[in-house]
C-alpha cells in the first residue's frame, strides 16, 4: 500500500455521534488539512476496500491554548466524512 494515502487518512474519529452515523453508513476521519476530497476518496477505498459514494469536509477551528503563562494556538485538523455504498462497512474496533 502507497504511503501517501497514510499520510492523507490521520485516524478513523469514534465518537458516540459518528458511531451513530454508522447505521447511515458514513464513517469520521481525522484527515490533512491539504487534502481534497478526490484525494479522500482515492485513500479510503484502497485502504479499506470499499466502493465511496460521498466525501464531505470540514475545518475544524483553531482555538487558543494556555500553558502557564504561554498562550498558543491549537493544531489545524481537517474532518472528512465519508459515505459508503449501501451493504459495505468498515470495521474501526
Amino acid at each position: 500500500m502507497n504511503t501517501k494515502y497514510l499520510e492523507i487518512i490521520k485516524a478513523p474519529l469514534i465518537t458516540e455521534k459518528s458511531r451513530n452515523a454508522e447505521s447511515l453508513n458514513q464513517y469520521t476521519f481525522k484527515v490533512s488539512p491539504k487534502a481534497t476530497k478526490t484525494e479522500i476518496k482515492e485513500a479510503v477505498e484502497k485502504i479499506f476496500k470499499v466502493e465511496v459514494l460521498d466525501v464531505s469536509t470540514l475545518n475544524m477551528q483553531v482555538k487558543k491554548k494556555r500553558v502557564g503563562r504561554y498562550t498558543g494556538l491549537s493544531n489545524r485538523c481537517k474532518k472528512a466524512i465519508v459515505t459508503l455504498k449501501p451493504g459495505q462497512t468498515i470495521e474501526l474496533n
